[in-house]
């Protein structure tokens, strides 16, 4: 009776620090998600081709590879409350950066904003992922790990609306007209539409700073990860020495550089991909929202059915198959129905990060901050990959190019299967 009751108590202890980790994970859907929004936008301000225009995604999630270990060695030294408020602040100076890169329609000043941006959600990354996935039972980490998701969901979904909603309206409209001026014309349209960024990314610059302060005022307590994996019997701990010591977790980094990749291509491709199939950008705009929101009934399967009715592993070789199987109707269809096998490349994405992040961290030990870091510089997959996509999107085409998904939903499901496997046995 006493352990249930102390059983109880620890449940509700982990309440309150659950709910200010989920209003972190709701900033990053909100930050990262205004990303699909700003591709189409800035092609238009700057007129950049696909490949250009990609360099905003490049941008933004490099920074994760370029500050991942930075990150770790940040919190080592700040612990996860301080590193989290930091983190916001950094953001904050990225959004902030916005505002001059608008007035001067500075293509390189808005990448350095996104590269900034990234670099705090890097190190927001870095401390909240193993928070959640630490601050409870192991077996149900996937689970919190999905409510996280559902909190980054619904910010995703809304950021691209609330955004194309004012810096895309009569898109295109202006796309016809600026075909039919002179330049010094089209100088005074295109310097009106990057204006329109200023007033949005000045509320999210304060907000953020609201934000780090609360976070760093907070009791969201520091949680010592090495005492919590005491107890961890698939690995000897003792016996390593280093971090790459772990092959599954080096995998795993693999894996997760090729997941992030494709899950950004499925939300950030898909507004100019339905331009593509002749859909006019101001329906398109809203078309990275149905992909957040296929991600969010992922999420909710999570959250109900993990563990209880199917495990981590199970999770991702389902999501691995319906991966591979949605990219090829994509390819193999035309139109509007074409675009919503893209959308649900959410669905088949929602589970993958909260799969494949508890399984890749497992049994590290004093090594779960250095391990965490190395999946945070994985997420600069999507850097690369969507870059990768508007290569061939511009050489191909815009169907065509996704084909380049299909070994990375192969890769998960090989993970799903043996990858996470592989080092435990014999050590």
């Amino acid at each position: 009776m006493t352990k249930e009751i102390t059983a109880v108590s620890a449940e509700k202890g982990l309440i309150s620090p659950l709910i200010i980790i989920g209003i972190l994970f709701f900033i990053f859907g909100f930050v990262t998600w205004l990303s699909a929004v700003l591709i189409p936008y800035l092609q238009i301000a700057c007129e950049l081709n696909n490949f250009q225009s990609y360099l905003v995604a490049f941008a933004f999630y490099i920074s994760y590879f370029v500050m991942g270990v930075p990150s770790g060695w940040l919190l080592k030294i700040t612990g996860f409350k301080k590193g989290m408020s930091i983190g916001l602040l950094l953001v904050a100076v990225g959004s902030l950066l916005f505002i001059p890169a608008a007035l001067n329609r500075q293509y390189t000043l808005f990448l350095f904003g996104l590269f900034v941006q990234g670099a705090g959600l890097t190190v927001l990354q870095t401390a909240s992922n193993p928070y959640v996935t630490i601050l409870g039972p192991k077996e149900s980490a996937a689970r919190r790990i999905s409510f996280m998701g559902i909190c980054n969901g619904i910010a995703g979904a809304i950021a691209p609306v609330i955004l194309g909603a004012v810096i895309l309206n009569d898109a295109d409209a202006l796309k016809d007209k600026l075909s039919s001026l002179n330049p010094t014309q089209k100088i005074i349209e295109l310097n009106d539409l990057a204006s329109k960024v200023i007033l949005p990314y000045a509320i999210i610059t304060f907000i953020l700073i609201v934000l780090a302060a609360v976070i760093y005022f907070s009791t969201l307590p520091e949680l010592n990860e090495e005492e919590l994996d005491e107890g961890d019997e698939v690995l000897e701990k003792t016996t390593k020495t280093s971090v790459f010591q772990f092959p599954h977790l080096m995998i795993g980094v693999l894996v997760l550089f090729g997941y992030t990749g494709v899950e950004v291509i499925a939300g950030n491709s898909i507004i100019g991909y339905g331009a593509y199939q002749g859909i006019p950008l101001a329906t398109a705009k809203f078309f990275t929202s149905f992909t957040l929101i296929s991600m969010l009934v992922g999420y909710l399967v999570g959250i109900v059915c993990i563990p209880k009715y199917f495990s981590q592993e199970t999770a991702l070789k389902s999501s691995a198959v319906l991966g591979i199987l949605f990219a090829v109707l994509a390819i193999l269809t035309n139109g509007i129905i074409s675009v919503v096998f893209v959308a649900l490349l959410g669905l088949a994405n929602s589970l993958m990060w909260p799969s494949i992040w508890p399984l890749a961290i497992a049994g590290l030990g004093k090594f779960t901050k250095t391990g965490s870091s190395l999946l945070v510089m994985a997420i600069s997959g999507a850097a690369v990959l969507p870059l990768l996509y508007g290569y061939l999107a511009d050489h191909i085409n815009a169907q065509q190019a996704y084909w380049m998904v299909i070994p990375c939903y192969l890769a998960v499901g090989y993970y799903a299967v043996a990858g996470h496997k592989v080092g435990k046995k014999n050590t």
